[in-house]
Formats: C-alpha cells, structure tokens, sequence
C-alpha cells in the first residue's frame, strides 16, 4: 500500500503530512504512559519485527502481492502510541533508504499505514476483548480480528484521498475495488502473522504484551480477593 510520489496532488499530500504530523506529536506524549522497562526493549522488536516482515511479500492472486502492515499486532504488544511511534520509523527508514513509497507521499503512507490502522486495530481489539472471555488465551484472537478489518479499512481511506486529490486517471469504482478485494486478502494474512505473534509471546510473556494487562490486572485482583 506504499503511495508513490504523485500519485496524489500537493495539497492532499500537504494535507496527509499535517494530519500525520500530528498524530506523531500525540504519539510522542500517549506513549510517555506506555512505555516502561518492559516495553521500551520491545518496542524496538516491534519496530524490527515489522520492518523485516514488510520485506516480504505473500501472494494474494491475480499477479498481486501483499505484507504485513503491523498496526494492531504494533497497538497491541506495546500500545496504540508506541505502535505508531514504531511504525512512523520503520516507514520513514524505508521511504530514505529503500525508496519504498514517495518522500512527498510519506505522510500519507504514516497516515494509512500507521494511524489508519493502529486506530481501528486498537478500537476493534478493545471491542472483541469487551466481548470475549478475560482470559489471556483470548488476545490473539481479539488481535487477529483487528488486524483483519484494520487492512482493508486503510485501503477504503486510501480511496477516500484518492477521490479528494488522486492526480492519476483511473476509475474511482474500479480502484475501490481492486483495493479493498485485495486488501481484504491481505487482511487475511495479516490476521494470521499478528495472531501467531502475539500468542506466542502471550503464552510465554503474556506481561510484555500491552493489550494483556486489562486481563492481567483482572486476574491479580479476583486471586486476592479469593485469598482473602
């Protein structure tokens, strides 16, 4: 989903690079709560972990490919603020050194990639945890359902600014579907990589794994409730 410079007029991207802007100056202060002696050490695997995967691209059919995003597993091993602190840098790395995405196109690539999706992964992760049982059994489930519908959303948004300033001639029909069709596959396989992450570390560290302390705390409180 990496935009390319001119694939949207200067004053969307003018735009894009203020809203992102923005969201990383909230970022830098949300995650002064978040971090701590055990996330500040996995907020850079984070960081690298995602970096990594996003070099590799899985098949989705019809001569596409796709790769992680890494908004919600990003939200919730280390916190909304610190996924995308993390995710600013592994995008802004490979937008200098990788020429992966547009430099005047790097605030749109934060503002999908990162912002997009770090938000509706984390919402819709709080939603299914609300739901499901508090159990740390159920992180991962609730994490995959987030990252599932948090890819094909970023790429409805992608459309969104497409329609306002796209400077390319092409079908604003044709490309919504083309983008959320495959972006819905992607999805998939994003759901599979942020469940397999982060229930691996929940069943062996489920502390370091930020969206697991609600349940946690939960759990602490009803053993010294039925100690006493």
């Amino acid at each position: 989903m990496h935009v390319p410079d001119g694939f949207l007029d200067a004053p969307t991207s003018v735009a894009t690079g203020a809203v992102a802007a923005v969201g990383i100056a909230i970022a830098l202060r949300g995650a002064r709560r978040e971090l701590d002696d055990r996330t500040a050490p996995l907020a850079g695997l984070v960081a690298t972990f995602v970096f990594a995967t996003q070099m590799i691209n899985f098949p989705v059919g019809a001569g596409t490919s796709g790769h992680l995003l890494g908004g919600a597993l990003a939200a919730v091993l280390v916190g909304p603020y610190t996924g995308l602190l993390c995710l600013s840098v592994v995008f802004v790395v490979q937008c200098l050194l990788f020429a992966d995405g547009g430099i005047t196109a790097l605030g749109t690539n934060i503002l999908l990639m990162g912002i997009v999706t770090v938000v509706v992964g984390w919402a819709l992760f709080k939603i299914t945890q609300a739901v499901l049982p508090k159990r740390v059994s159920m992180v991962a489930p609730a994490a995959a359902i987030g990252a599932l519908l948090s890819v094909p959303v970023a790429s409805l948004a992608f459309v969104g600014l497409y329609a306002v300033g796209g400077s390319v001639d092409i079908s604003l029909g044709a490309l919504a579907t083309a983008m959320v069709g495959v972006h819905t596959l992607i999805g998939i396989g994003e759901a599979l990589i942020t469940f397999l992450a982060v229930g691996s570390i929940a069943a062996v560290r489920p502390d370091l794994v930020y969206g697991a302390r609600p349940v946690l705390a939960q759990r602490t409180l009803v053993l010294k409730g039925a100690a006493r």
